[in-house]
Order: C-alpha cells, then structure tokens, then sequence
C-alpha cells in the first residue's frame, strides 16, 4: 500500500498541521503502508499555465521543469492520497492549490459519464484510490473546516478517489500550547495514529476516531480570551 502525503503548510514539519499528520502518518507505517512525504515549502512548482500540452502535445507531462515531475509520478502509483493543510481564508494554502492544479496532467482530455456527472477519466491504473484531508485552524469552531472539506471531497472525485475521512483540529495553537504544557491532550495524537492504521488495517477511518481528533480542547470562550491575550502580547 503506497501513500503519498503532501504538506502545503508554510511552517512544514513546524507547524500545527504537522502535529496531527505526524502520528496519522506514524499509524499508516505501524499497518505496513509505503509513505512517502513532500513539503510545499520545499518544492518548487511553477503555476499551471494552462496551456494543455499535458493532454495533447506531450500526455500526461507537463513542459514546465519543476519537482512535479517528481512528485506526478508518486501520485500516479499512489494507493492513498493525504492533503494536509492549514486553513487558509476557507480554503487550501496557495501552494497546495498550485500543486493540486498541476495535476491535469493525471487526466485524459476525452470526457465520460461517472456518478451520472460529466468527469475526466484518469490515466492511473491503481483502483480503489482513497483521499485524505488534514487540517487545522485558529478558529475553536469545526464548521470553519466545511468548504475545505468540500472542497477536498470534489478533487477526489475529480481522481476517482473515494474520500476516506479528514482529520481536523480547530483551535489548533491551543492544542500545541497543551502539549507543549504536558496538559492531557495526548489522546488526540492517539486518535491520529488510530485512524492511520483503520485506514490501512480496513479500508475507512471511524467515524469517532475523527471525533476524536477534532474533540473540543476548552471552552470556546476561555479559548477567545487566551487568543486575544496572545494577540495583544505580539503587537
């Protein structure tokens, strides 16, 4: 089983992100998956120029020289596809977007009929591909995840990926404030790792093991407080 994880966060293996797609990584390798790891921050990737010599002149390659064609290849083989971000303004970081745009050449340009709705068919043979979302933010509410989760859902549909499940963490610099403090919160971690091995171990990820990953951390209103306390203290 081969998992291709991409991490768009700017602070890579640094930031909040990490925190919750370390150990989900940590249960993919504990279940016998292949993991491999690429860091936005690390890569460069020109804009898609779209241009489509990837469907016509030269299929499935792009004529930009970038680590793409690095990274394409993993895609192509991959048996799992993890996008782990911070959210940025509702959305993905820029430089995952750019990554995720840079992915048409996985498609052939002809268009079939799937799911009763108009797609591009893809040039991978692996079959029963799954995606994955990871996620954190500063705001303490989970609905703030809900156009990046949909967002994410239609990509995969777009691959012909079943989503698997996103693991999410609002509130995220309180959660690395209580590990930093030893405060109880560890279980999260744990349930990041659970959710990797369910994922390799059965197919699907439990629906209360993403609970428990994205679980209320404090009270919202104590949490509000702490932030601005913060805020004020860096200005």
């Amino acid at each position: 089983m081969k998992v291709v994880a991409i991490n768009g966060s700017p602070q890579g293996e640094k930031g909040n992100t990490a925190l919750i797609l370390g150990p989900f990584l940590e249960g993919l390798k504990a279940a016998g998956a292949d993991v491999r790891v690429f860091l936005t921050k690390a890569m460069t990737v020109h804009p898609c120029q779209g241009e489509y010599n990837c469907w016509f002149r030269t299929p499935g390659r792009c004529f930009q020289e970038d680590d793409m064609q690095t990274l394409l290849p993993e895609v192509v083989e991959a048996n799992v596809l993890v996008l782990a971000t911070p959210l940025y303004v509702d959305g993905m970081t820029g430089p995952l977007k750019t990554v995720v745009d840079r992915m048409i050449p996985l498609g052939d340009p002809k268009i079939e009929m799937r799911g009763d709705h108009c797609r591009h068919p893809g040039r991978s043979t692996v079959k029963d591909r799954k995606m994955v979302l990871v996620s954190n933010c500063g705001f303490w509410e989970l609905d703030n995840f809900d156009t990046l989760v949909s967002h994410v859902q239609a990509i995969a549909r777009n691959l012909d990926a079943a989503f698997a499940g996103a693991l999410l963490r609002p509130h995220g610099p309180a959660f690395k404030a209580m590990l930093d403090r030893h405060l109880p919160v560890t279980d999260v971690l744990d349930a990041a790792r659970d959710a990797g091995r369910q994922l390799i171990e059965t197919g699907s990820i439990a629906p209360e093991t993403l609970s428990a990953v994205s679980r209320p951390l404090l009270p919202r209103d104590q949490y509000v407080a702490t932030a601005n306390q913060h805020m004020a203290r860096r200005g």
